[in-house]
């Protein structure tokens, strides 16, 4: 039995699972316990994960054990609309800007869980956001930028066209010195090449695009990009060639 599944039987053995969730969160520390969080997504009740992810920044602040709780919550969201129970995405949507970055990641798990059951409504959903705020942008990346949802090459093919729209957006923002912008521009400086690791015939030829923009955080999110071993072992002799033109 793996631990996600040990959580799980805990937690149904309990009436209140505040004090198990804080003791077991790992936190204050580098990493939140996902097993623990994942298991709570999958027991809690729709009013456990609503309020649990309501628990804002002064709540439950960065890296404290209530923080956790949040975590738990956000996750939940995606794991109640996996359900059918879609009316709480406006609540993760909210999420997404969220000033603590455990919280935007758990917006990611949580839509990574949608898309299981729905990832036509999920790819909907993140197509309106692309064309959201920067962290809303970021959270697109940060959801869809996974192997697993990557396998089908038409869903591949159109993250990529999702991804190719959020770096083109970059060039329009005047403001490049704050917070957001460099949470987004890091994740694009990941998210590029899981998705052309995944499907090179479409993916290289969008990137090379990008490698030669000119634009100096774009180029930065592709010299990132080609740093990433996935690269290398995908074509280490295009990523050869590419770093070539990024230096040239």
């Amino acid at each position: 039995m793996g631990k996600i599944e040990t959580y799980r039987q805990t937690l149904r053995s309990l009436k209140n699972w505040d004090v198990f969730l804080l003791q077991g969160s790992h936190l204050p520390g580098p990493r939140a316990n996902l097993e623990l969080a994942f298991a709570a997504a999958s027991e809690g009740s729709e009013e456990q994960l609503v309020k649990y992810a309501k628990l804002g920044p002064d709540d439950a602040p960065k890296n404290t054990q209530e923080e956790f709780l949040a975590v738990c919550g956000v996750i939940g969201l995606g794991y109640l609309a996996a359900r059918g129970d879609t009316k709480h995405l406006d609540q993760i949507r909210e999420r997404a800007s969220d000033p603590r970055w455990r919280i935007r990641e758990s917006v990611a798990l949580g839509l990574q869980k949608y898309a299981e059951t729905a990832f036509e409504d999920l790819f909907a959903m993140m197509s309106d956001w692309s064309e959201g705020s920067l962290l809303e942008r970021r959270a697109v990346v940060a959801t869809l930028c996974e192997p697993v949802l990557l396998k089908d090459q038409n869903n591949a093919s159109r993250i990529l066209d999702l991804l190719d729209a959020i770096t083109q957006s970059l060039l329009a923002e005047e403001d490049r010195r704050g917070e957001e912008f460099r949470v987004l521009r890091k994740a694009l400086g990941y998210g590029w090449s899981v998705a052309v690791a995944a499907h090179p015939a479409i993916g290289k030829p969008k990137m090379e695009k990008w490698i030669r923009s000119g634009d100096r955080d774009v180029l930065w999110i592709m010299r990132n990009n080609l740093k990433k071993n996935r690269l290398k072992r995908m074509d280490p002799v295009w990523v050869e060639s590419q770093l070539e033109v990024l230096t040239s």
